[in-house]
């Protein structure tokens, strides 16, 4: 890839992959839906900074404004409330891993609602790094204490799996391409937030403000690196590459992922873990030079 996307790719890798280890310390302290709120509340702010900072009009007209609540509830509602409840049920490792599978919808969701081609190159590199993806999860759930319901927590997995990448689809339609990035997230995450604390509310009742200062900087890490710096930058690769292809992001994190949590947490690579890393990246660089371009 061109240095103008191989750099936004690997920045949002390394950030999100860091993101996996800080959201293990928001579990418990807070109700999950409160957590996501509190996340986005401190977002939104920022992101609409951003955009005035930019130069960008924050103007949109109505199909805008559809568009951005639709991203709200499906990125920044659905999306992370179906993730921190999923952590309450496996490890952050196995939900990591099983987000690695996004590449699989995006490209569905991105040949139903974009016309962008999978090609042959596209499916076997997707091939390859599903079977390295497959191997990974074996590994984490070997060395997993499961707890919980865990059906419940393969199936909220899967629904926010589900959540992001109609998010990351219907972002780059016609209505999402003619808007600025950062005013239509700055939106998104407004009408987010919105629904997030209804949804806490309805769920949770009355907010749960914890007092370690832990819960907070990690809440300010998801929020401005976790988010107001990585939503442009990966929603612009997807329009730039196409969903499936912009979803390989995932695989890279879930390595990296692996890797702070070697220096940080004393994680052991096994030959299993090592082979599907080596597989997902295979997989990886293989799809990615693919020829086919975001609107097929």
């Amino acid at each position: 890839m061109r240095l103008g996307i191989a750099g936004p790719f690997l920045l949002v890798a390394l950030i999100w992959g860091s993101t996996w280890y800080v959201i293990t310390g928001q579990i418990g302290a807070a109700p999950p839906s409160w957590a996501v709120t509190y996340r986005f509340a401190l977002a939104t702010p920022a992101m609409f900074a951003l955009a005035l900072a930019m130069r960008h009009s924050l103007r949109m007209a109505r199909a805008g404004h559809l568009l951005a609540v639709a991203l709200g509830l499906f990125q920044f509602g659905g999306n992370f409330n179906f993730v921190y409840r999923a952590e309450e049920h496996l490890t952050s490792g196995i939900v990591a891993v099983m987000f690695a599978l996004l590449m699989v919808p995006n490209a569905i969701f991105g040949r139903a609602l974009l016309g962008q081609k999978i090609t042959r190159r596209f499916a076997l590199g997707s091939a390859v790094a599903i079977v390295g993806v497959l191997l990974l999860l074996v590994h984490e759930a070997r060395l997993a204490r499961l707890g919980g319901n865990v059906p419940l927590g393969v199936a909220l997995t899967v629904g926010g799996i589900l959540s992001a990448s109609i998010a990351n689809v219907i972002q780059a339609n016609e209505t999402g391409r003619a808007l600025p990035l950062p005013s239509l997230l700055a939106w998104s995450m407004l009408y987010g937030t919105g629904l997030d604390a209804a949804m806490a509310w309805a769920l949770a009742g009355a907010p749960v403000v914890p007092a370690s200062s832990g819960f907070w900087l990690g809440t300010a890490w998801l929020a401005l690196a976790g988010s107001v710096v990585t939503f442009p930058l990966y929603y612009g690769i997807v329009r730039q590459i196409g969903a499936g292809r912009a979803a390989y992001n995932s695989v890279v994190v879930v390595v990296i992922a692996m890797l702070i949590s070697t220096f940080v947490e004393g994680y052991a690579w096994s030959p299993l873990a090592a082979a599907g890393a080596a597989l997902g990246t295979i997989g990886m660089l293989i799809a990615l030079r693919a020829q086919s371009a975001p609107t097929g």
